[in-house]
C-alpha cells in the first residue's frame, strides 16, 4: 500500500480542513428571511411547519398535515400568544408563515413580521394610504395578506399600490402604480406568486371601473402582462393587453347599449388568484357587473362577459385559456370571487383534476381544469330562485324571468349578500369534503328610478331604500355586508312602509358552517351558527372564527368527518379570516386575525377596540385582554328637530352616510355610531367634519360635494331624532 508524502498527506488535510470549515460556515450561516422559490411553493405540503401560501399550497386547499393538535388533544388548546394591531378597522388577512416568520396584513394595509413563536414584533410596515383611499371600497378598508418570493413581501395596499418588501427590514424595494390614479379601484385581497411573477387584482365593481388582473415582474416591478375582465369603449382602441383578441371576439358581442362602458362595466377581482402548475394557468374569479341592474348595464340583454366568471390564462403571456361563467348577465350581484380550491377528484371512475367553486349565486360547482368543462352544479343551499338548475350540457343556468326584476320587484334567494362570500374555504383530502360557510338570505330588488351614475360612489341601480323598508334589510346588500341605500336612490322623502313588500315577503335568513362533498355534490354535515373563514388539518379538525354579541368573537373546533363540535374559546374580537396552523420548535400554533369590519352589527354595542392577532396552541399560558366596555350612551341634542328637517335628513343619510355608519343610523360603533357622537349636539363640530373635513386623514372625507351645509344639518338633525329613540329605548331598559 503507498502512503502518501507528507506533502501530499498535508495537502489533503488542509483541503479536509477547509472543507470542514465551509461545512461548518454553511450550518452556522443564518437562513434567508422568506427563503421562497418555485419548489418550496409547489411541495409546500411538505413542510407542513410552515405556511407559505395564501391557500396553504398552490392547490390552495386550505389543509394542513399537522396533526399534534387533534380530536384527542383539543381540549388542551388555550392561548399562547397575541398582539394588538394599531387600527380599529376590519381584519381579513391570512397569515403567511416561513421559518419560523410570521407576516400578517391588517386594515389599511399595514404590515407585521414577527416570531411566529412568541410573537415578538421583528419589523412593521405602514404604506401610509391616504383617508380618502378608503371611500370608494365596499367593506372597509381591509387586506387579505401578502405573498412571499425570495427573501420579498408583496403586499397590496387599498390605494391601488403593489409594494415589495424587503422581508427581512420591511423596507420597500420598489412600488408599482396598479390603477389609475384619483380612480374608484382599491386592493383588498392578496397577491399571488409564481414563476417570477406577482398577480394582483383590484376591488371597485359598484363604484366603476373595468375589472383587470396584472401580472408584474417580483425582481423588478416592470409590468409583464395584463388581462381586462371586460371589454372597453367599442370606439376606442385595443388596449395594448393580454385580453385584446378575447374581448373583442368573444365578449364585446355579450354586451349592448350605449352607455355601459362610460361606467366599466365591472367583473374586478378582487379576491380570489389561484395559479396551477399543472396546466401553467391562473384562475382569476370575477365579480359582480356595474351598475347590477341588468337592463340600465345592457338593455337586459347578453351574457356580460367575462362578469361573475371564472377565467384561465396562461400565466407566462397572460393570453385567454378558458372561461366558464356562472351567472351570466348578472343583475343580483352574484360576484363569483369565492375562493377556488384545485382538487384531484374520482368522478364516474375516472380521476379528474378539478376546480371547485361554491360563489354567490348558491350553486357548487366543479369544472375540469384543462379546459373549464362543466362536470356538475348543484345548490348548496336551499331556496334559489334566481335559476332552477343548471344544464350540464350547456352549462347554462335556467333562469327565471321574473328574477330580473325588469317589471316589477323581486325577492329574489340567495340574495347579494350570497349564499357563500369571501370567507376562505378548506378542503381535506382525508375526508374529500369542502367546508364552508354558508347561508340562506333574500334581498329585495327594486330598479332606481331615473338612474344616474354618479362618480365616487356606489351606482348599483337598485333602490336600497326600498330593501331595507321592505324586508328589513334581511338580505344583505353589496357583497353581502351593508344594506344601505345606494348613492342612485337620489334624496326623496321614503313611501310609507306600506308601499314596499312586507317582511314576510322574504324568509328568515340563517347560516351555518357546511360540510360539501363535490363528488356526489350533496351536503354531508352541517354545524349552525354564521361563522368566517375555515381551516382543516390532518388532526381531524376543521376550525372557524365567529361572531358573538357582533363585535366580540369565538374560535371553534369541529371534527372534520362528523361536524361535531369539540372545542370553543371565546375572543376578545369578532373573527372572519381564515385560520392557519404552523408549528416552531416541534410545538403545533393555530393563528387567526381577529376585529370587527365596519358593518358589524350586534348587541350590546362596544367602544371602538383595535383588531387582534390571536395563536393558540396545546397547554398554552397565555391570555387574552377583557372584553371591551359597553358603548356611551346615545348622545342626542336638546332640541327637537322640525319632521320635514328629519324626514330631508333621512333622506340624505341614506344617500350618504349608511353605507358606514349603519342604516336607519343603526351601527356596531366599528366606524362611529353617529347616535353616540360626541359631535351630535354641537352644530359646529358636526359641519367641521362632513362640510370641512378635518377627519379626512381617517378617512371620513368632506361631502361638501354632495351635501350643503343646510343639508349636513339635515342630516344631523335626523340622527339626533334616531339617538332620541335610543335614549328612550335605553330608559325603558333600564327600568326594568
Amino acid at each position: 500500500m503507498r502512503h502518501p508524502t507528507s506533502t501530499t498527506f498535508a495537502a489533503i488535510s488542509a483541503a479536509t480542513l477547509a472543507l470542514g470549515l465551509l461545512s461548518l460556515a454553511a450550518v452556522a450561516a443564518p437562513k434567508k428571511i422568506a427563503d421562497v422559490d418555485d419548489a418550496r411553493l409547489a411541495n409546500s405540503q411538505n413542510e407542513p411547519q410552515n405556511w407559505l401560501i395564501h391557500g396553504g399550497s398552490w392547490k390552495e386547499q386550505r389543509f394542513s398535515r399537522l396533526d399534534q393538535i387533534n380530536v384527542d388533544t383539543i381540549a388542551n388548546l388555550k392561548p399562547a400568544w397575541f398582539i394588538d394591531y394599531d387600527t380599529n378597522r376590519g381584519q381579513e388577512s391570512t397569515p403567511i408563515v416561513v421559518d419560523g416568520v410570521m407576516f400578517v396584513t391588517t386594515a389599511w394595509s399595514k404590515v407585521y413580521a414577527l416570531d411566529a413563536k412568541t410573537g415578538k414584533q421583528l419589523w412593521y410596515y405602514d404604506p401610509q394610504v391616504p383617508g380618502p383611499a378608503g371611500v370608494p371600497t365596499c367593506c372597509d378598508v381591509v387586506n387579505r395578506g401578502v405573498a412571499v418570493y425570495q427573501g420579498r413581501v408583496y403586499l397590496g395596499a387599498v390605494d391601488g399600490r403593489l409594494i415589495a418588501l424587503d422581508a427581512a427590514t420591511g423596507k420597500p424595494v420598489w412600488t408599482a402604480v396598479t390603477t389609475p390614479p384619483n380612480s374608484t379601484y382599491a386592493i383588498t385581497g392578496a397577491p399571488r406568486v409564481a414563476r417570477g411573477k406577482v398577480f394582483i387584482g383590484n376591488a371597485g365593481a359598484d363604484f366603476g371601473g373595468r375589472g383587470y388582473v396584472s401580472a408584474y415582474d417580483t425582481a423588478s416591478g416592470k409590468l409583464v402582462w395584463r388581462f381586462y375582465t371586460v371589454p372597453s369603449d367599442p370606439k376606442a382602441k385595443p388596449d395594448g393587453a393580454a385580453s385584446d383578441d378575447v374581448l373583442a371576439k368573444t365578449a364585446r358581442p355579450t354586451w349592448f347599449g350605449n352607455d355601459w362602458y362610460k361606467y366599466g362595466g365591472g367583473g374586478h377581482v378582487w379576491n380570489s388568484l389561484v395559479f396551477d402548475p399543472d396546466f401553467n394557468q391562473v384562475y382569476m374569479a370575477t365579480g359582480n357587473g356595474l351598475p347590477w341592474n341588468y337592463e340600465i348595464r345592457s338593455e337586459g340583454k347578453g351574457d356580460n362577459l367575462f362578469t361573475a366568471s371564472i377565467v384561465a390564462v396562461d400565466a407566462d403571456t397572460g393570453k385567454y385559456k378558458w372561461h366558464y361563467q356562472e351567472t351570466p348577465g348578472d343583475a343580483w350581484d352574484f360576484d363569483s370571487m369565492s375562493d377556488m380550491t384545485q382538487a384531484e377528484l374520482t368522478i364516474n371512475g375516472q380521476v379528474r383534476k378539478v376546480l371547485i367553486h361554491p360563489p354567490k349565486n348558491g350553486f357548487m360547482y366543479v369544472l375540469d381544469r384543462s379546459n373549464g368543462k362543466l362536470l356538475s352544479a348543484e345548490p348548496f343551499v336551499p331556496g334559489i330562485n334566481w335559476a332552477s338548475h343548471v344544464d350540464i350540457a350547456t352549462g347554462k343556468p335556467a333562469i327565471n324571468p321574473k328574477a330580473r326584476y325588469k317589471n316589477e320587484p323581486w325577492v329574489g334567494s340567495p340574495g347579494g349578500g350570497g349564499a357563500h362570500n369571501w370567507q376562505p374555504t378548506a378542503f381535506s383530502p382525508q375526508t374529500n369534503l369542502l367546508y364552508l360557510g354558508a347561508s340562506e338570505v333574500s334581498t329585495y330588488y327594486e330598479p332606481t328610478k331615473n338612474f344616474k351614475y354618479v362618480e365616487g360612489l356606489p351606482n348599483m341601480g337598485i333602490d336600497f331604500a326600498a330593501m331595507l323598508r321592505g324586508i328589513g334589510g334581511k338580505g344583505g346588500g353589496a357583497h353581502g355586508a351593508e344594506t344601505a341605500p345606494a348613492a342612485n336612490a337620489k334624496s326623496e322623502p321614503p313611501p310609507p312602509l306600506a308601499k314596499t313588500p312586507p317582511a314576510a315577503a322574504a324568509p328568515p335568513p340563517q347560516s351555518y358552517l357546511l360540510a360539501w362533498n363535490p363528488v356526489t355534490q350533496k351536503e354531508a354535515w352541517r354545524a349552525p351558527v354564521r361563522g368566517g373563514g375555515v381551516l382543516a388539518t390532518a388532526g381531524n379538525l376543521v376550525f372557524q372564527g365567529r361572531s358573538r354579541q357582533g363585535v366580540l368573537g369565538e374560535f371553534v373546533a369541529y371534527r372534520a368527518d362528523t361536524g361535531k363540535q369539540v372545542w370553543s374559546y371565546p375572543t376578545p374580537n369578532s373573527i372572519s379570516p381564515g385560520p392557519v396552523t404552523y408549528s416552531v420548535d416541534g410545538e403545533q400554533y393555530v393563528a387567526v386575525s381577529s376585529g370587527a369590519g365596519m358593518l358589524a352589527g350586534g348587541t350590546p354595542p362596544r367602544v371602538r377596540f383595535n383588531g387582534r392577532l390571536v395563536v393558540f396552541k396545546l397547554n398554552g399560558t397565555g391570555t387574552f385582554p377583557p372584553e371591551p366596555a359597553l358603548a356611551p350612551p346615545a348622545n342626542p341634542p336638546q332640541q327637537v328637530a322640525a319632521a320635514d328637517l328629519v324626514a330631508k335628513g333621512r333622506a340624505h343619510y341614506g344617500d350618504y352616510c349608511s353605507r358606514c355608519h349603519g342604516g336607519d343610523a343603526q351601527s356596531g360603533n366599528v366606524l362611529p355610531d353617529l347616535r353616540r357622537s360626541a359631535m351630535l349636539t354641537s352644530p359646529e363640530a358636526w359641519q367641521s367634519v362632513v362640510i370641512e373635513g378635518v377627519l379626512t386623514p381617517r378617512g371620513m372625507i368632506s361631502w361638501s360635494r354632495f351635501l350643503t351645509p343646510a343639508d349636513a344639518e339635515a342630516v344631523r338633525a335626523y340622527v339626533g331624532e334616531q339617538a332620541r329613540k335610543m335614549q328612550e329605548q335605553e330608559k325603558t331598559q333600564a327600568g326594568r
